[in-house]
Formats: structure tokens, C-alpha cells, sequence
């Protein structure tokens, strides 16, 4: 399909609009005659817009003759017509024939990589991996080989389940499925106990298999067994087993955050300043001063790469550069706005650690008010399996 768009931009082409009531007969007889109509839109019944090579269309105005159609070109395009158009600006053709030129050159080499499916795994440590693997920015397409490339990603990661990768154009797309990793199963004829992964309180504890370490109320550590690996008869004695049981407690969650009244904050003033640079490969042209006249600035880069049309990239990136400005001013807070302010900041830091909100039972705040500070404490109990298994070594 590029070679192709390639191959018809330096012939040139035309869109043409096709009316008439044997629109069907008129594509039938195109294809018998073996003319290419390209990006086919219908409108209504009667009408209908395609490109076709400008070699081919005398033939089908042939054809449209014979099917009593009404043929007109709506549009020109392709280089015939552009360098007829500019014929008496040299400079301009040099300019331009260049330009074809460096597209073509660029064609044949990698000039973005498309990342899809990375959730844990950061774009940056992909593209490092794949970079050490053999598909780079820049890089020959005719030098890379993707199964070799797939490969060494499999072989030097144990995090990655899948990976796939498709050349379209000078865009490289990579799409990954990653390991979910479970926790290590132990075998079921091999003897093992169960141990607690968390400090808490025992609440309930339903066993299958093994005997009791500890009782419902029970404070347990982290690492103490809860379930032991063997039971104990009368007549047959002492004998280890693979321990099953499902043990919940109650676990406590304690996070505190701590901040001034009053404090310096920033306020932007709306005063802002747009710069622009040109990026090639790793090399950067900057359109303006480096130095700001703003004394204190936020910076936002938007970075765009220049892109002629799907999956055809060039090593060519435009980055606007947006400072903001700001200045500092003093702010003082009621003991409600910190608080509130506090205890947000302390709520997104347990979605790490609290999978299900579901199982919170309690949730308690403190605030402690001294010497110009506020400390805001959250506690969170909940409830939670804590019993894993760890084998026995006999």
C-alpha cells in the first residue's frame, strides 16, 4: 500500500466523479479492463468518487461512454501536476525534488516505535529493552530482524508473556501482554504450614487440613505459623501433611501526613510564553532565546512528530514549549481546609496497599494542632485473608 501511494504520487493521479445509472456495470467493466480505481466512496445510488491513475483515465472516459455515464475530474494530484504548477520556480523544484528524495531515503528506516499493552512496565524501560534488542530509532528496516528482535525480549525478561512486532511504513507498533505473577504454589504431596503474611487480629479461621497454631483473638506477626504442617493421632502418632485453611484478620493501616498553616504557594499570573524548536534525531534546534524573561515558570514540552500520513513517519519532531508564569504568595489555611487537603493526599497513598475497599471496617482520623502545624493520622481496619502456605523442609 506505500510503495503503492509512493508509486502514484510520482505518476500522478486523479479524482474523478462517476454519475450515471450503471454505476456497477462501470466498475465491472474497470476491473475486465484491469484499471485500478482507488478509495471508492459511493454517494446515493447514482454517483461515485475514485482515484485513478492519469494514465489510465483516457481509457476509462472510454469506458464511461459505453455506460452512458457522466465523468469529471475533480481534483489533480501527484508530482506531474505540482512541478507543471511551479515549472517557472526553480528553486522551488530543487526544494521539492529534495524533499521527495529525503522522503524516499527516510522510507526505509524506523522513525517511531508504537508501545500497546504495558500496564507495570514503564514505556521508558521498554524502549530501553528494545533499543538493547535491535529495534531502535533510526535504524535500517532492511538491517532489523523482529523474530530476533522478539526473541532476545523473551529471553532477557521474565515479565513479559507475549510480544509482537509489525512493521507499518517508518512506524514500528509493538504490542506486549505481560506476566501475571502468582504466588508460588506448592505441590499437594508436599508438606507445608501456614504462616501469616500480616501483623493483625485472627477473626475467623476455617480449616481443612493441619492443626491449629492459634485461636480466633489471637494477635499473630508477620512470618508467625498459624496452621501447622502434621496432625497428631493416638494411635498413629505424629504425621506431616500438605496444612489447607483460610485465615482472616483484621489489619491496621496507619498513614500520617503533616503541614503548615500557612505556607508559600504558587499563583499563576496568566502571563505565559510559547517557544518552538525543531528536533532531529537526537539533535535539537531551538527557535528562540534559551534564557526566559519570566524569574519563576512552570515548562510544559509538547513534542509531535512529523507525520505525512498513517504509519509514515520522519525523523523530523516540532516541540512548542509552554512556560507558565508564576509567583509565590503566602496562603493561610483553616485547620478544615489542611485537613481536608491532608487527608486526600493520605487517601491516594493507601490505594496502593488496600486492593478492596470493600473489606475496610473502620476508617478513624486524628488531628494534632501544634506550633503552627497541623498532623492529620488515618487509620483503616480491614479485613483481609492472611494465611500463605510455606513448605516443610523433612
Amino acid at each position: 500500500m506505500f510503495v503503492r501511494n509512493i508509486l502514484n504520487y510520482f505518476t500522478g493521479y486523479v479524482n474523478v466523479k462517476v454519475e450515471g445509472f450503471f454505476i456497477e456495470r462501470f466498475m465491472n467493466m474497470c476491473k475486465g479492463k484491469k484499471i485500478l480505481l482507488m478509495d471508492i466512496k459511493r454517494e446515493k445510488s447514482t454517483i461515485m468518487y475514485a482515484d485513478v491513475k492519469l494514465e489510465d483515465y483516457k481509457r476509462l472516459r472510454q469506458i464511461a461512454k459505453k455506460t452512458k455515464s457522466k465523468i469529471k475530474i475533480q481534483s489533480k494530484k501527484g508530482l506531474p501536476f505540482t512541478a507543471h504548477k511551479y515549472r517557472k520556480r526553480k528553486i522551488f523544484a530543487i526544494l521539492f525534488l529534495i524533499v521527495i528524495v529525503f522522503m524516499v531515503i527516510s522510507s526505509n528506516y524506523v522513525w517511531n516505535i508504537d508501545i500497546s499493552g504495558n500496564v507495570n512496565i514503564s514505556k521508558e524501560e521498554l524502549m530501553k529493552s528494545l533499543e538493547e534488542s535491535g529495534l531502535a530509532i533510526g535504524i535500517s528496516k532492511n538491517d532489523m530482524d523482529t523474530n530476533a528482535v522478539i526473541s532476545k525480549i523473551r529471553l532477557n525478561r521474565d515479565d513479559i508473556a507475549w510480544i509482537g512486532i509489525t512493521l507499518k511504513g517508518t512506524n514500528a507498533i509493538v504490542k506486549i501482554k505481560e506476566i501475571e505473577k502468582a504466588p508460588e504454589i506448592i505441590d499437594e504431596d508436599e508438606y507445608c504450614d501456614i504462616i501469616a503474611d500480616k501483623t493483625g487480629i485472627i477473626t475467623k479461621m476455617n480449616i481443612q487440613n493441619g492443626t491449629a497454631a492459634v485461636q480466633v483473638g489471637d494477635i499473630v506477626e508477620e512470618g508467625q505459623i498459624l496452621v501447622n504442617g502434621y496432625l497428631e493421632g493416638k494411635y498413629t502418632g505424629t504425621r506431616f501433611v500438605h496444612s489447607k485453611a483460610n485465615i482472616q484478620a483484621k489489619i491496621w493501616y496507619t498513614k500520617t501526613e503533616k503541614a503548615s498553616y500557612v505556607q508559600q504557594i504558587p499563583v499563576e499570573t496568566g502571563n505565559i510564553e510559547k517557544k518552538y524548536s525543531i528536533k532531529f534525531k537526537k539533535n535539537q534546534i531551538n527557535l528562540f532565546k534559551t534564557l526566559s524573561k519570566f524569574e519563576k515558570y512552570d515548562t510544559i514540552n509538547e513534542e509531535k512528530k512529523l507525520m505525512l500520513f498513517s504509519n509514515f513517519y520522519l525523523p523530523i519532531e516540532f516541540v512548542k514549549t509552554t512556560n507558565k508564569e508564576y509567583v509565590m504568595q503566602e496562603k493561610t489555611y483553616t485547620e478544615e481546609e489542611l485537613t481536608e487537603i491532608l487527608t486526600e493526599k493520605i487517601e491516594k497513598s493507601f490505594d496502593k496497599e488496600i486492593k478492596d475497599k470493600n473489606n475496610i471496617v473502620n476508617k478513624n482520623i486524628n488531628t494534632y494542632s501544634n506550633n503552627g502545624y497541623l498532623e492529620v493520622e488515618i487509620t483503616y481496619e480491614v479485613l483481609e485473608d492472611i494465611g500463605v502456605e510455606q513448605k516443610i523442609n523433612i
